[in-house]
């Protein structure tokens, strides 16, 4: 018999990033939880339980650990208090499946570190990278870190040590260096390597070379085009399908003309509001009343009350 867990983990499947492991158990505690909490306090736990099933590119903080946290503080019978309850009202509805299913698929090429489907010219890439490993002087810096510091503490799991990443606008967690911190001075050290040798990290003893890079991010889409690369806007890079990737969350048409549009229509509204109250005053109604509002605004008599109605209610509640 397929259980719901069954069901929530087939969605998971195929996910980048080990999605249906690293969810498995929080998606376990929910619904074993669920079948015991009040209606009430499932419901304010729904909101985290549907951003599981977002790719977490677009998390605007880590939904698995808060959901987590939640769940815990409700199986020692406490309620959840006014900062989770913050958190989980604060967040928008999740993506629908149409975003979901696109940027899933962008995160199994950033897993593999592939943007061949966006990037064009592979051999300036391929160029640079034949030139760093085979560069004696880039071996020698190298051992020197590793004679320096314990390297090994550093690795992750595949053996990779990347260097410190970088942020919108070039701001970062930390910019300052306690030299008597061997961790940190072993930091600036990397990042000084990377820097000089245009990489985002070792593995083992291979260097990685940047990539003309294409990610999406909660908040945009940023390129990143590394500092060795001869850029060339029109041969580099696949626009149409980063173009197709970045709409790809963007509802609605967008430009001049409907900016333009849209800021006359709130004026109008804001026109009309008064001219409502106007007509409340002189006791117009019906037929009256619309052609009130016509002559005021300058439109024809026959102009549709459809039109009138539209921008009444299209900013209500501003």
């Amino acid at each position: 018999m397929t259980t719901a867990l069954d069901r929530d983990l087939k969605k998971l499947t195929g996910r980048a990033f080990y999605r249906a492991e690293w969810a498995e158990e929080v998606l376990r505690c929910y619904h074993a939880a669920s079948m015991n909490l009040n209606a009430g306090t499932v419901e304010q736990l729904r909101g985290l339980y549907n951003w599981m099933f977002v790719p977490p590119t677009l998390w605007p903080f880590n939904v698995h650990d808060v959901l987590a946290d939640c769940l815990a503080a409700l199986e020692k019978g406490k309620r959840l208090n006014s900062r989770q309850r913050l958190l989980i009202e604060l967040l928008p509805e999740p993506p629908d499946e149409t975003i979901c299913a696109a940027v899933a698929d962008h995160e199994l090429h950033v897993q593999k570190g592939t943007y061949e489907n966006l990037v064009k010219t592979q051999a300036k890439y391929s160029q640079n990278e034949l030139a760093i490993r085979t560069d004696p002087e880039l071996r020698r810096q190298w051992t020197r870190i590793k004679a320096a510091f314990n390297v090994q503490a550093y690795r992750d799991h595949k053996g990779v040590i990347r260097r410190t990443m970088t942020a919108e606008r070039n701001l970062r967690p930390s910019f300052s260096v306690n030299l008597r911190d061997r961790e940190e001075v072993f930091r600036a050290a990397f990042d000084a390597f990377c820097l000089r040798w245009n990489l985002y990290g070792m593995q083992h003893d291979e260097p990685l070379l940047l990539k003309l890079a294409v990610n999406l991010t909660p908040y945009g889409t940023l390129i990143h085009i590394p500092a060795y690369w001869s850029f060339d806007p029109k041969r580099d890079i696949r626009w149409n399908a980063i173009a197709k990737l970045h709409r790809t969350r963007v509802s609605g048409r967008q430009g001049p003309a409907l900016a333009e549009g849209r800021a006359q229509r709130m004026k109008d509204a804001e026109k009309l509001r008064r001219l409502d109250k106007e007509a409340l005053r002189r006791g117009l109604k019906g037929e009256k009343k619309h052609a009130f509002l016509c002559t005021r605004f300058g439109w024809d008599p026959r102009t549709s009350p459809k039109r009138i109605s539209r921008l009444r209610t299209e900013f209500t509640n501003r």
